[in-house]
């Protein structure tokens, strides 16, 4: 047979044997086997769709499980508010003068009202470093070789003009000080004179005429470095002394009169408030050290005051309380004058109680129970003078919390009725809910409903709350859903029957929040029976995809069976036509 007749129905010959790709199904046989393979593997993986819905259903069913638990939560976060006993003796204070004291109030606070008089406020102790502790501008009165830029003034001083009697001066920080001086003399025709006394570390300016110092176009502060001032006279000097610290410098170029040194081991220590602060005088500057302290546990704040030349430490806390400091390698303390300092004292808060005579004290400007004796009152002075504090229950707060428990529990009880309604479409069709017929939600549902109806105290000869109801809490009986509460029954309950409230709510055995938390716990805890419920679920819908699973795979290995032998059949048809084709050319041709 000739090749090009194997190749017009995709057949070929090599060494005897044909061979087909096979690439359209029915080539040979006429036959559409792959539509064929396509069906059966559908009626086969059928019971996918069943299972399918079924996994539908259960996602539904958890999902409402999982809203069902998580309004349960925020059920039992009001529960357990409600079932603390304490939580009734909330309390509130008031102060007749805002503007001379704040209170507040702990739960358990001494109900009543309380008369104070602030006669001193507290105040914290400070240390006073010595004053003067810098190097002075010129050391041995020698202006010329001092240079403004580098100068040890306490602030820096900026280039550009200044005025004096008028004339503008110009200075530049690479000018010297006795430069600065003759510019002035030179600009005013020697009218104005500049001198400087370093014994004093003051500049002078000196004029047969009151002196007339800057003006508004001025660009340079030296002025005002200087501390120079327009006085109206004829001799204007520095208020203070000029020279100052130099924080942010390394330490051994701060311009303190004594250099700072570490003992020459870089591991300098002092103590404050027996609190050790460690320092390096080759690596850090003063300032480094001075946040050292302040972020330290030694309970003040180190500064410096430039005015004064000193440094200072100041008590965090106050109070008649002292400040101790040593030197324990280095001179850090003695350098900077704290160590030779001055203390003034702290004060403490002093008032009197309900016009008595004796002098109470605070050590800080809130009076507590340790210094007053009155029970959860904390009265906060912010002056001097007379103010009462009134301490009351703080029936506001209950009376939200029973409230919001209301609102908590009807949203609950909502969802599970939403859950569970049947829903018929206008023509007839009817559809049930997720939880339709669900046994758990309706015994959760309904438990709710009767633990918030329960009567929990016995009946008292003067009345007393027993129920909710007796709160202005109802229900209608259609339905388990409570009423908002009856804000005028809920106020006179508070006020006159709180012992009852509390015991309704927070009685440890009977009480209904108290029996509320633990049923919520029983449902949804760790070994509850709604979390239960989910984790079942969550387990047949694992098996269901494992099913799912396992009949694709067998869906997979059938279909390359069946195509397996179509292709067979397909191969085994070719090789027929062929041999007819070859017969029929042969009888057509009398080759036979």
């Amino acid at each position: 047979m000739a090749t090009s007749t194997l190749a017009s129905i995709g057949l070929s010959s090599k060494n005897g044997t044909l061979s087909t790709t096979l690439a359209i199904p029915g080539l040979a046989s006429g036959m559409d086997w792959q539509t064929i393979v396509t069906e059966l593997a559908n009626a086969e993986r059928a019971p996918e769709t069943q299972w399918e819905s079924q996994q539908s259903t259960i996602d539904q069913q958890n999902g409402a499980y999982s809203t069902i638990a998580s309004d349960l939560a925020t059920l039992q976060t009001d529960a357990t508010t409600l079932s603390n006993a304490s939580f009734f003796e909330s309390s509130t204070a008031t102060t007749s003068s805002s503007t001379t004291a704040t209170a507040t109030a702990a739960e358990g606070a001494s109900v009543g009202t309380y008369a104070f008089n602030i006669k001193q406020l507290a105040t914290a102790a400070q240390l006073n470093g010595a004053t003067g502790i810098s190097q002075v501008l010129a050391p041995g009165g020698d202006t010329g070789s001092v240079t403004i830029g580098s100068a040890g003034f306490a602030t820096p001083v900026s280039a550009g003009t200044f005025t004096v009697d008028g004339a503008q001066i110009t200075v530049a920080t690479t000018d010297t000080l006795q430069t600065v001086f003759n510019n002035i003399a030179s600009a005013t025709g020697n009218a104005v004179t500049a001198s400087y006394d370093p014994t004093a570390d003051k500049i002078t300016l000196s004029s047969t005429s009151p002196i007339e110092l800057g003006s508004a176009a001025d660009t340079s502060n030296f002025l005002q470095v200087s501390q120079l001032y327009n006085n109206g006279t004829g001799t204007v000097t520095s208020n203070a002394k000029l020279g100052g610290v130099q924080l942010t410098a390394a330490m051994d170029d701060a311009d303190l009169a004594t250099p700072i040194t570490d003992g020459g081991s870089g591991q300098g220590a002092f103590t404050i408030n027996g609190v050790t602060i460690n320092y390096n005088a080759s690596t850090e500057a003063v300032q480094d050290v001075l946040n050292s302290i302040n972020d330290s546990t030694a309970g003040v704040t180190a500064g410096y005051d430039p005015v004064d030349n000193k440094f200072t430490l100041t008590n965090q806390v106050t109070g008649n309380i002292g400040i101790s400091v040593k030197d324990v390698t280095g001179n850090f303390l003695a350098a900077t004058g704290l160590s030779a300092g001055t203390l003034q004292s702290g004060s403490n808060l002093t008032y009197t109680l309900n016009g008595g005579s004796e002098v109470l004290q605070s050590q800080s400007n809130t009076i507590t129970s340790a210094s007053s004796g009155i029970t959860g009152l904390s009265l906060t002075a912010l002056t001097t003078g007379p103010v009462s504090a009134t301490v009351g229950v703080d029936t506001s707060t209950i009376s939200t919390a029973i409230q919001q428990f209301v609102t908590d529990y009807n949203a609950a009880q909502n969802f599970i009725s939403s859950q569970q309604t049947v829903t018929t479409a206008a023509d007839g069709t009817v559809t049930p809910g997720v939880l339709t017929g669900d046994q758990e939600a309706t015994d959760i549902a309904t438990t709710l409903r009767s633990l918030a109806t329960a009567v929990v105290n016995t009946p008292a000869t003067n009345g007393g709350v027993q129920q909710l109801n007796d709160l202005g809490i109802q229900t209608d009986g259609q339905d388990n859903l409570l009423t908002a509460p009856a804000s005028s029954t809920l106020d006179t309950a508070l006020t006159e029957e709180l012992t009852s409230v509390q015991s309704l709510f927070a009685d440890p055995t009977s009480g209904l929040a108290v029996q509320l938390n633990n049923f919520i716990t029983a449902t949804t805890g760790a070994n509850g029976t709604l979390t239960g419920d989910e984790s079942d679920l969550t387990s047949e819908n694992t098996n269901l995809n494992t099913q799912i699973s396992n009949l694709e795979n067998k869906v997979t290995n059938d279909s390359a069976q069946w195509t397996s032998e179509f292709q067979a059949m397909e191969t085994a048809e070719a090789q027929t036509n062929s041999e007819l084709t070859y017969l029929d050319e042969s009888i057509t041709s009398g080759g036979l």
